[in-house]
């Protein structure tokens, strides 16, 4: 029997505000469509119901059902609905996005009527090897998790504490931040029980720091070196809204970031800019006042897998820049930008293992197979 395979594609956030939805997608299009399964992660609900919760991040999570049409364009097999924002408009605009998507012709993982449909995984089969695919969310706002008769999102939460390590008093303390035990024990359990009925098991987390440059979370670390000891064997992980490490544990990639792809957002004020600048020791970039989340915000990178029915075969990312019109736009090699996305992706990979070696218009990415961390 030949050994077949599957060319997978894994983006980041997708979710713009500003019309026309066609045009995003026109320069990421020829790579897109050389993939036979493509995975995107849902940053907005689409519905026309829904009340403004308490707790949410700001009315822009919700857009027209129509502007949805951004993912179809791209030719998205499966998303996740694991996002921060995906209960910000409450049970009914997050149940009517799930249908929509699936009306799309769309698994959908990470969100469902109860815990046990957000943690299902969507199981995909091409060419004879099958996928599944898990999503959780560590960005939850009060309420924002599914319960056992509760609408919600498939929850990855994380405690924080803070440790003193100097005897000076008005030093920082150190963050420290460990998974919810009972969140984590899920996740595993799910990986598990995921891998019984696939050849491979993609994992999708929306988690870590946004905008900070560099800055991973611990417990970020606990949860990909759990996964991959449960059986995961790729980590996709968004919500930073710029690139961060890439890490192999114990020879399983995991991309922390992957920053946006396609996003837009509203512009801030001087004075919102000045304070984000500030709190989030970032700059912004005035040819990007929809993209406001950093200048590092239009660096984006796509994730590519070869899988058999063996597992993962290679990966490598394909580096990415958002232009002024907000396009993703898939670089090549011998583009200087190209050299500078990959110059980029070291700094940000320092202290993780991995190694990067340019294949023609890819960086493949592999590791000593150790473990997480250097």
């Amino acid at each position: 029997m030949t050994d077949k395979s599957v060319v997978l594609l894994g983006c980041g956030d997708v979710g713009p505000l500003h019309e026309p939805m066609h045009a995003y997608s026109t320069l990421a299009k020829p790579a897109l469509a050389g993939a036979d399964l493509r995975f995107a992660q849902v940053e907005r609900v689409y519905s026309n119901r829904g009340s403004l919760q308490v707790h949410s991040g700001g009315a822009h999570s919700r857009v027209k059902p129509h502007m949805a049409s951004v993912f179809t364009d791209c030719g998205f097999d499966v998303v996740s609905l694991a996002s921060n924002h995906a209960m910000d408009w409450g049970e009914d605009a997050l149940l009517d996005t799930v249908a929509l998507f699936r009306d799309k012709g769309m698994q959908v993982v990470g969100a469902g009527r109860n815990l046990r449909e957000a943690r299902r995984p969507a199981i995909v089969e091409r060419n004879g090897v099958k996928i599944a695919f898990l999503a959780y969310c560590s960005i939850l706002q009060t309420g924002y998790a599914a319960g056992h008769d509760k609408t919600g999102i498939a929850p990855l939460r994380a405690h924080t504490y803070y440790e003193p390590f100097d005897y000076q008093a008005g030093v920082p303390p150190r963050v420290v931040t460990v998974p919810y035990e009972e969140d984590l024990a899920g996740m595993v359990e799910d990986i598990a029980e995921a891998k019984k009925s696939a050849h491979v098991v993609v994992l999708s987390l929306h988690w870590g720091i946004h905008f900070i440059p560099r800055m991973i979370a611990d417990y970020q670390v606990t949860v990909a070196n759990a996964a991959v000891a449960a059986g995961a064997d790729l980590i996709l992980g968004h919500h930073a809204h710029t690139p961060k490490a890439i890490g192999t544990h114990c020879g399983k990639v995991c991309f922390y970031s992957l920053s946006n792809f396609i996003m837009s957002s509203t512009a801030k004020t001087p004075a919102k800019a000045a304070e984000f600048m500030k709190r989030y020791e970032v700059v912004m970039d005035p040819d990007y006042p929809h993209l406001s989340y950093g200048a590092d915000a239009k660096r984006s990178l796509i994730a590519k897998a070869v899988l058999s029915r063996d597992g993962v075969k290679r990966v490598s990312f394909l580096p990415v820049l958002i232009d002024k019109q907000l396009r993703p736009e898939v670089l090549r090699h011998g583009d200087p930008r190209f050299d500078d996305a990959l110059r980029f992706m070291e700094r940000v990979s320092e202290g993780f293992d991995h190694q990067f070696a340019v294949e023609g218009d890819e960086v493949v990415i592999t590791g000593s197979g150790a473990g997480g961390e250097k």
